[in-house]
């Protein structure tokens, strides 16, 4: 079952600052939900234990998160894929694009793509959207907050 949530959130910080955050796995955990923890493998690459419950299941999902198309500090796609045991798998990413408005305003855009199968996806396409359009909310707005702190 695959899905598409976009989004923009508008951050009171430089352009340099947000991308720093994007790429700082301490922020990104912090604004992950229910990631319990995030570690840097490279540059490019983190190991992520992350704790979900959608509907009537909770499930810890341990996965990889991967930074591709790198283009500092404008843009780039952030991907994961994490397995839940019994409960499935899920994996997704999301294009993230910064744009600078003024000097300490950043405009982030997503477009996120999920997809999840095992027990998870027999939960139905509305549990699953709406959840997951709740977790990536969720994840922008805490970043944002975090960021125009």
């Amino acid at each position: 079952m695959a899905l598409v949530i976009e989004g923009e959130e508008r951050i009171a910080a430089s352009l340099q600052k947000v991308w720093a955050g994007l790429n700082d796995p301490d922020i990104l955990k912090e604004s992950i939900p229910g990631c319990k923890s995030l570690e840097k493998k490279s540059d490019t690459e983190m190991a992520a234990t992350v704790v979900l419950k959608i509907g009537p299941i909770k499930a810890t999902f341990n996965g990889e998160v991967t930074l591709k198309n790198l283009n500092p500090p404008h843009s780039y796609t952030i991907q994961g894929e994490g397995k839940g045991g019994i409960a499935g798998f899920a994996k997704g990413g999301a294009d993230v694009t910064l744009t600078a408005d003024g000097a300490d305003t950043t405009i982030l855009k997503y477009a996120a793509k999920a997809d999840v199968g095992g027990k998870i996806a027999q939960l139905g396409s509305r549990l699953i959207e709406s959840t997951s359009k709740k977790l990536a909310g969720q994840f922008f707005s805490t970043f944002g907050e975090k960021m125009g702190g």
